[in-house]
């Protein structure tokens, strides 16, 4: 089972184009990139929100 990061509006980036083989590396990418985010410190308009799904496209070959 693979992973994937999306975005909440539904756009792609450069981290929606990845693919990771666990949970916890996707996690650890976002946590990564904005863990140090306080809430305090945001502004909630600026900010794109993702979320990690699981993978669940099949290869047209069947592989």
């Amino acid at each position: 089972m693979t992973y994937k990061i999306i975005r909440i509006d539904g756009k792609d980036d450069e981290l929606t184009a990845q693919s990771f083989d666990k949970y916890s590396d996707a996690y650890d990418l976002l946590e990564e990139l904005y863990g140090d985010l306080c809430c305090s410190d945001a502004d909630y308009e600026d900010i794109t929100y993702y979320d990690i799904v699981e993978n669940n496209l099949k290869n047209i070959n069947g592989e």
